[in-house]
């Protein structure tokens, strides 16, 4: 069994007609067709189309048989991304049936084919020849190899371009973190591997990053610009993999201007959504936009965009994707969920806003459709920055680590030993006990100016008890044993002392 590979896998062999008459050769086609069960969607002078069932094996494969001077192309080709990228070996299967129930049907009309000549000369009269350039894979099917790929054309013009657009900024990031890392080696010797990992953060941060508290501050433009950016190369792939795949499918149905107007719109709605859920950490990448462009897809399909025989294999095999996608997104970690949601929910009302056909007697002009889209976008634009507070997150888990950090140190005045002379435990209880602690109360201070989330609010409650508590053990630790080199402690003390467990403990929990 021949598998094939590819976006929508498929196999075609070249047929010589020799003396075999074209027409007679597209009339025995189209009934194998129907013999075979499959949907027959076009015929004409210069060859037909059809369609193979949906089945738990297939999304369904489009079968075209083409005359092209003497020879007769007879293609499989499958309908939708297949799982894996290949198609398990049923465009082979499809030709072989194809091919074994041609003999069959070309034996039994030669008795009538006076007729059957007859009958198709009046069908093909009715068709429009033109209609292969129509057909929902014509677009692909022009394509001749990968470079075509990177190259605007006819219903292919933005979707390149922002393919090279993905490429090159990576690209760019790559080569500027490797001349800023050798730039750091130079000028800070042996750094640590924390302190490049904290300069490569702030150099991804100039690039354009999606990060909520600097949106929330005015740098929308990172709503745009983080739509370019990915983390590796394998992440650059599989989104530039999928973007040319939705690329070739609906950019020629939608046109470039609403194409580029969806993808951008859907990518910014993502961010926003992403906003949302993530007050911490950067988002990057453009899995929104494109999750963008499958509602785009799925809304073309149900507003009957593409061929009726193949419209339910597309819906199919876009739905599975789009759930696997989401599926990946809710278990899979670093996988920014909600600008996926977002990304596909924005483009299905777009698409929608922008290209629903409605009944004849009333039609709606292209640019009041833009202008009730924009209105959407900015209303929802609007209420999250309007609604979501800037929170200080990130310098709040800062503050926490050195808070944690100081309360460490109260561990080495707990267990002092008897025997130690008295200036050694006072100057054990003030290094490790009273300096700690108050710089902690100084933390704490920056703790309250920050606006925080009521989980985090909770927390610095939490530490404001527990720093005062902990002040007042650790003085009234040093007042006694400054009072009584035994080292005995004052009920008030223990009391003191209680209470900071308590608060820590509670704190565990």
């Amino acid at each position: 069994m021949l598998i094939s590979w590819g976006y929508s896998p498929k196999i075609e062999k070249y047929i010589p007609l020799a003396d075999f008459p074209a027409d007679k050769y597209l009339i025995v086609a189209k009934q194998v067709i129907e013999n075979l069960g499959w949907s027959l969607s076009h015929v004409s002078e210069t060859g037909l189309l059809a369609y193979t069932p949906i089945s738990f094996q297939s999304y369904s494969e489009e079968i075209s048989i083409r005359i092209h001077g003497n020879f007769a192309v007879v293609k499989s080709e499958c309908v939708g991304i297949q799982m894996l990228f290949n198609d398990y070996g049923k465009n082979d299967l499809n030709l072989e049936k194809f091919f074994h129930e041609f003999e069959y049907v070309e034996f039994h009309l030669k008795d009538v084919w006076e007729e059957s000549l007859f009958k198709f000369r009046r069908l093909i009269e009715t068709q429009d020849d033109h209609y292969f350039e129509k057909a929902p894979l014509a677009t692909k099917n022009k394509i001749k190899n990968v470079l075509f790929l990177f190259f605007p054309q006819k219903g292919y013009t933005v979707t390149p371009i922002i393919v090279l657009l993905n490429t090159l900024y990576y690209i760019a990031i790559v080569f500027l973190s490797i001349v800023f890392i050798a730039y750091l080696s130079l000028k800070t010797g042996h750094a640590s591997q924390e302190d490049y990992l904290l300069e490569i953060k702030r150099l991804v941060l100039n690039f354009g990053v999606n990060q909520r508290n600097l949106v929330l501050g005015g740098q929308y433009w990172r709503l745009i610009t983080y739509q370019f950016i990915h983390g590796s190369v394998s992440h650059l792939f599989f989104n530039m993999y999928a973007l040319v795949y939705l690329g070739l499918m609906i950019e020629n149905k939608l046109g470039w201007k609403k194409y580029l107007f969806i993808y951008l719109m859907s990518g910014i709605c993502g961010g926003l959504v992403s906003l949302i859920f993530h007050q911490e950490g950067v988002m990057m990448g453009a899995s929104g936009a494109i999750m963008g462009l499958y509602g785009a897809f799925i809304a073309l399909l149900i507003n009957k965009s593409f061929e009726r025989k193949a419209t339910k294999a597309l819906l199919v095999s876009t739905l599975i994707v789009s759930l696997l996608v989401l599926i990946n997104g809710a278990f899979g970690k670093r996988v920014d969920n909600a600008a996926h949601i977002g990304g596909f929910v924005s483009g299905f009302i777009f698409t929608c806003l922008l290209n629903y056909k409605w009944n004849k007697t009333f039609e709606v002009k292209s640019r009041t459709r833009y202008a009730v889209a924009l209105l959407l976008f900015l209303l929802f634009f609007s209420g999250v920055i309007y609604f979501n507070p800037k929170y200080g997150t990130e310098e709040y888990r800062k503050l926490s680590d050195t808070f944690n950090g100081n309360l460490q140190s109260l561990n080495g005045i707990m267990n002092l030993k008897i025997s130690l002379p008295k200036d050694v435990k006072l100057a054990s209880i003030k290094q490790d006990g009273i300096i700690p602690v108050e710089r902690n109360l100084l933390v704490v201070k920056q703790m309250q100016a920050l606006n925080l989330k009521p989980e985090d609010i909770t927390d610095r409650n939490k530490k404001i008890k527990l720093s005062k508590a902990s002040y007042q053990a650790v003085t009234l630790m040093y007042r006694d044993i400054n009072a009584d080199s035994t080292y005995r402690y004052s009920k008030e003390t223990s009391t003191a002392l209680g209470k900071v467990f308590e608060i820590l403990y509670k704190v565990e929990e």
